[in-house]
């Protein structure tokens, strides 16, 4: 028999408050059809003054939590991938375990920018797998408003905040490709592009920074790795793009999206897009979109899901898993 990591429930939150493409014209030189155009973002959601990024990571996976039907105290793992901690720390899955009251099982965090939950997704089927944990929750969560630099109309435009949140748990599969849970996982970085997207802040310069991004540089790069990985992810299973129910993209923008389904040879039908609602919300950007897919009654169980993402490092990676 094969150990899997099985998903047992999908939640997300957003914040309340919603801005339009127009909010930006009284402060910039653009256009609600110049953002559009170039991105696919229509809209997206910053945190209220009062809220963390632990806020929105708590309220996401105790959606996931009811979703599975699940309490806090059934849960040994929880796995936190942000760029926008609350703190340098402690970890924001510390804070999330506290939140939720749980006192058992252990927490951290993961670091990847906008590929963190693929590479925390890939951790904890590990730890699953190696009987270190039973049940885990994942969550992907980011404040980047707090990040910005409101002048830069190439960058400040495309992101939001928001969360998502998976529950996993371990089951025996038949170790075929027909197994419920996570498949196969393929990660990578190439440290040699970090100037491509970086935050130009830390503990060295005792500022928390602006993000930074070499636009053209990012796509190019991002459109020939994120198939790339997926297409590899597929092979170490046995599969390929024509047994993929849906593909679940790093929402960062429409034509990233696009021009990877195109490279996959996966129509557009079968793609999970949210980036015209949420915007870039990094991290969290692939469980809200699985959350929403579920909720749209687009993502069913049995289906085969594929999930990619790339992010500041660089770093990319993906999964294959059955719903």
């Amino acid at each position: 028999m094969t150990r899997r990591a099985v998903v047992q429930g999908v939640g997300h939150y957003l914040p309340e408050r919603i801005v339009e493409n127009a909010a930006f014209e009284a402060t910039l030189d653009t256009t609600d059809e110049w953002i559009k155009s170039r991105s696919g973002i229509e809209r997206r959601h910053f945190a209220a003054d009062d809220q963390g990024t632990s806020d929105l990571a708590t309220y996401a996976a105790q959606a996931a939590l009811d979703d599975a039907g699940m309490t806090a105290d059934q849960i040994d793992l929880i796995i936190v991938a942000t760029s926008t901690p609350d703190m340098t720390f402690p970890s924001v899955a510390t804070m999330v375990q506290d939140k939720l009251g749980m006192t058992q099982g252990y927490a951290f965090d993961v670091q990847a920018v906008c590929a963190g939950f693929v590479f925390a997704l890939a951790n904890a089927d590990a730890l699953i797998q190696a009987g270190q944990a039973k049940t885990a929750l994942v969550i992907g969560a980011e404040t980047f408003s707090r990040i910005m630099d409101w002048t830069d109309r190439g960058t400040c435009v495309l992101f939001g905040d928001g969360a998502g949140a998976l529950v996993l748990r371990a089951e025996d599969g038949t170790g075929t490709s027909d197994d419920r849970g996570i498949l196969s996982t393929d990660l990578n970085s190439d440290g040699r592009y970090r100037d491509l997207l970086y935050v130009d802040g830390g503990v060295a310069t005792q500022n928390t920074g602006q993000l930074r991004m070499q636009g053209k540089e990012v796509f190019r790069h991002a459109v020939e790795k994120l198939a790339q990985t997926a297409d590899t992810a597929l092979e170490k299973v046995g599969l390929s793009a024509e047994n993929v129910d849906w593909v679940v993209p790093h929402q960062a923008n429409i034509r990233i999206i696009q021009s990877t389904a195109k490279k996959l040879g996966v129509s557009m039908d079968r793609v999970v897009v949210t980036v015209q609602d949420h915007g870039n919300t990094s991290a969290a950007s692939i469980p809200l979109a699985l959350s929403v897919g579920k909720s749209r009654g687009q993502i069913k169980p049995g289906d085969l899901l594929v999930t990619e993402a790339i992010g500041g490092g660089l770093a990319w990676g993906s999964v294959v898993l059955r719903w």
